[in-house]
């Protein structure tokens, strides 16, 4: 694991140190948050949840569903954990299917989210507010031609657990 890693990992804004300062603005704005908390105990969950998803995934390792169904297990008041890994599960694997390229998800304990965690959160987000049309047109963005209603369906049931 890098001194990079560790950074990301402490939820600490970097601070440029003397002699830095030439680095590019567009890296600065991309090691900023969004962060962890900013979000709500919910979105924290589910987020986590795709994470263990995403690595499992990426490694083929059974560990991973095995921590994900853990962690749901273990936190306070989910009613139904096993749903709840279930239906991000679903949208994990709708989303990966509907897309050119790969979604990448952070290591659980980062506290930073990549963009595609990002707009994930704000997918979760409109769901459960309940605004359809805007739920919608996200979806259109995040995956690709025909499978919106289906990741639509699946981020819906998502939100209702």
């Amino acid at each position: 694991m890098g001194s990079s890693m560790m950074q990301d990992a402490s939820g600490s804004v970097p601070v440029p140190k003397a002699g830095q300062s030439r680095l590019c603005p567009l890296q600065a704005v991309l090691s900023t948050p969004p962060s962890v908390e900013s979000y709500d105990q919910f979105s924290r969950v589910t987020l986590s949840l795709f994470r263990f998803i995403g690595a499992a995934y990426a490694t083929g390792a059974s560990d991973c569903w095995e921590a994900a169904y853990r962690f749901a297990d273990e936190t306070p008041d989910i009613a139904d954990s096993a749903l709840l890994v279930a239906r991000a599960a679903a949208l994990v694997r709708i989303l990966r299917s509907g897309r050119p390229c790969e979604l990448c998800f952070m290591p659980p304990s980062c506290r930073r989210l990549s963009k595609d965690e990002t707009e994930l959160m704000r997918l979760l987000a409109v769901a459960r507010r309940k605004q359809p049309g805007e739920l919608e047109s996200i979806v259109c963005q995040f995956v690709g031609s025909g499978k919106e209603d289906a990741a639509t369906r699946a981020v819906n049931a998502l939100a209702l657990c």
